[in-house]
């Protein structure tokens, strides 16, 4: 997504998953759209796109809210069981994306500059 106000990577070393998370962020702090590109395994990228389905329209509070048992719904309990880092890796991305967009804010909201981010293609 070219117009994302804040993009993350993730990734799981021990299979070699990547995903990078993009966000949009709408008024009152809302995922007005969300996307994903990666590389890995089937449960990895499926989980991608269930997490930027689930997470559109959600608040920042309801994003941080979800967990495993939202990802065992959509996936089945004995997919992710099997591979519970793959499954959620899309999750804690997009997680850790709201946490550096709330710390990008508070700098930006001080006067303080931005933190300069190394950005990595999947």
């Amino acid at each position: 997504m070219e117009d994302a106000d804040v993009q993350l990577g993730g990734g799981n070393p021990g299979c070699g998953d990547l995903i990078t998370m993009y966000i949009k962020i709408g008024e009152d702090d809302r995922i007005e759209k969300a996307t994903f590109e990666g590389a890995g395994c089937t449960i990895s990228q499926a989980g991608g796109s269930i997490i930027t389905e689930l997470a559109t329209g959600l608040s920042f509070d309801q994003v941080k809210e979800l967990g495993l048992p939202e990802i065992i719904e959509e996936m089945g309990e004995e997919i992710v069981k099997s591979r519970v880092r793959c499954a959620t890796l899309a999750l804690g991305t997009l997680q850790a994306a709201i946490d550096q967009y709330r710390r990008d804010r508070e700098r930006s909201d001080a006067g303080l500059p931005p933190i300069e981010r190394q950005t990595f293609e999947v």
